[in-house]
């Protein structure tokens, strides 16, 4: 735990010396975060440990609120370095796709929402699940990007997983109904909607992982 204190005290550090990472939302489920899968070390495991215990031990909504906020100074830079090649289905993994998915939803909260709404009807299971308030603004998709991040520190970790997959899973297809990825500058923007189901499909594993205690 003392290398994760560490770990996690270094990324406080970045602070002053990085601007923020920005990302868009028809990025955050495509970050390479570095070429060597060998830097998914036992040190990314054990920051993502001290992470998620830090929240869960304390019953002070300021911690939590805190651990949310994590990146909005640093960006994501730092805990990209750290999680963003780690497994999908490991605790860092699943951790840099709750991160990132915030930070892309709180990035464009207008697009966001007209994707969301686009999509919601036609798959309207992940909409429940995801439990974005009606009709799906920015400031909807704000709160509900916050609240899904929240509950992996004040709820229960496998809901927070599942509801961030059905949100991917109602985007996926509100860009697809909408065309709207053709606008994006990518060689191939179709490629964007199947990464995104499979960003939904790792985090849906994640949490039948953590809910059999095999999510490490």
């Amino acid at each position: 735990m003392k290398g994760a204190r560490r770990t996690l005290g270094r990324m406080s550090e970045r602070r002053t010396h990085h601007s923020p990472v920005k990302f868009s939302p028809e990025k955050f489920d495509a970050h390479e975060g570095g070429t060597d899968p060998a830097r998914v070390s036992e040190a990314a495991h054990l920051a993502a440990q001290a992470l998620v215990s830090r929240g869960r031990e304390s019953a002070d909504p300021v911690v939590h609120d805190r651990l949310v906020r994590l990146t909005d100074e640093q960006g994501l830079e730092g805990i990209a370095e750290m999680w963003a090649q780690a497994p999908a289905v490991s605790l860092p993994g699943a951790l840099w796709r709750l991160y990132a998915l915030r930070a892309a939803a709180r990035k464009d909260p207008y697009r966001m929402g007209r994707w969301f709404a686009a999509g919601k009807q036609t798959a309207q299971v992940s909409n429940v699940v995801a439990g974005v308030a009606d009709p799906p603004g920015a400031e909807e998709i704000c709160e509900v990007a916050d609240a899904i991040l929240s509950g992996a520190f004040d709820g229960d970790f496998d809901v927070a997983l599942e509801r961030s997959a059905a949100f991917c899973r109602v985007i996926a297809t509100g860009q697809e109904r909408t065309l709207d990825i053709s606008s994006l500058g990518v060689r191939d923007p179709w490629r964007r909607i199947p990464r995104l189901i499979r960003t939904a499909e790792e985090l849906e594993s994640a949490a039948a992982a953590w809910r059999r205690g095999a999510l490490e």
